[in-house]
């Protein structure tokens, strides 16, 4: 099973950037895809980005589309999220998926196999 272990939250005022990492251990995950969601207080968990196992396709929610990059190091088994010019809605604690088995759309919760632990990310206004 493998283990995937985020860092790089923290709180940002507006406007400013954080760069999330997701390194997973136990096994590679150069052959899977990856994704990042969202959870704020008092709503279910959302959609933010994802990358195909290769790193050559990438998927945004609205939201973060021209404001974030996900990006993939299968060397380094480590998955990331650049977050710019962040707003006050972005805060919300971050989770890494893996996903291995389903093929469907990237934004599917639950074709996802493996989770991190969560990261919070606060932006002040």
């Amino acid at each position: 099973q493998v283990q995937l272990v985020e860092s790089g939250g923290g709180l940002v005022q507006a406007g400013g950037s954080l760069r999330l990492s997701c390194t997973a251990s136990g096994r590679t995950f150069s052959s899977s895809a990856m994704g990042w969601f969202r959870q704020a207080p008092g709503k279910g968990r959302e959609f933010v980005a994802a990358i195909n196992w290769s790193g050559g396709s990438t998927y945004y929610a609205d939201s973060a589309k021209g404001r974030f990059t996900i990006s993939k190091d299968n060397d380094k088994n480590t998955v990331y999220l650049q977050m710019n010019t962040l707003k006050p809605e972005d805060t919300a604690v971050y989770y890494c998926a893996e996903r291995r088995y389903y093929f469907g759309s990237y934004n599917y919760l639950e074709g996802y196999d493996s989770w991190g632990q969560g990261n919070q990310v606060t932006v002040s206004s």
